[in-house]
């Protein structure tokens, strides 16, 4: 966060805050996962609401971080993997990406493996560390996808 683009925050979340946002999102059923390595977490994959109004209940926006000195080993490729088949099995039908920063190639790539296809890009949305950040959209349809009504 303090020295990358892959999220807009700026400052890195404190524990506490970090274990708030666990806790709202595996109280509303969504998935949540740990990379473990030698006893240190070493990154995390979670799937929350796309956005909150109702209708758009069956749609998740994705969320993937590896410790930099791990990049390229894939741990990505396994979390994303586990993400969409627990996301699926909650029933859910959509998953989007936003990736921060058209740079984050790694990102766009691990996602296009997974079968996310590019939706668009919006340009110069954020600023960080001195320059304007693109925002990548990428989609990818979950079981049934839109093809039937959801429960």
């Amino acid at each position: 966060m303090q020295h990358g683009t892959a999220t807009f925050e700026i400052e890195a979340p404190d524990e506490a805050e970090m274990s708030n946002r666990f806790r709202v999102l595996a109280d509303g059923g969504f998935p949540y996962l740990v990379a473990e390595i030698d006893g240190a977490v070493r990154g995390y994959a979670y799937a929350g609401p796309y956005r909150t109004r109702v209708a758009y209940r069956h749609t998740l926006e994705d969320s993937i971080y590896i410790a930099p000195d791990l990049h390229g080993r894939g741990i990505g490729r396994a979390l994303i993997e586990r993400l969409l088949v627990d996301a699926t099995a909650n029933g859910f039908r959509q998953m989007i990406a936003v990736i921060g920063d058209s740079r984050q190639l790694a990102s766009i790539a691990l996602h296009r493996a997974a079968g996310f296809r590019m939706i668009g890009t919006f340009e110069a949305v954020g600023f960080k560390f001195g320059r304007w950040l693109d925002t990548v959209l990428m989609q990818r349809p979950l079981g049934p996808g839109a093809a039937t009504t959801p429960l």
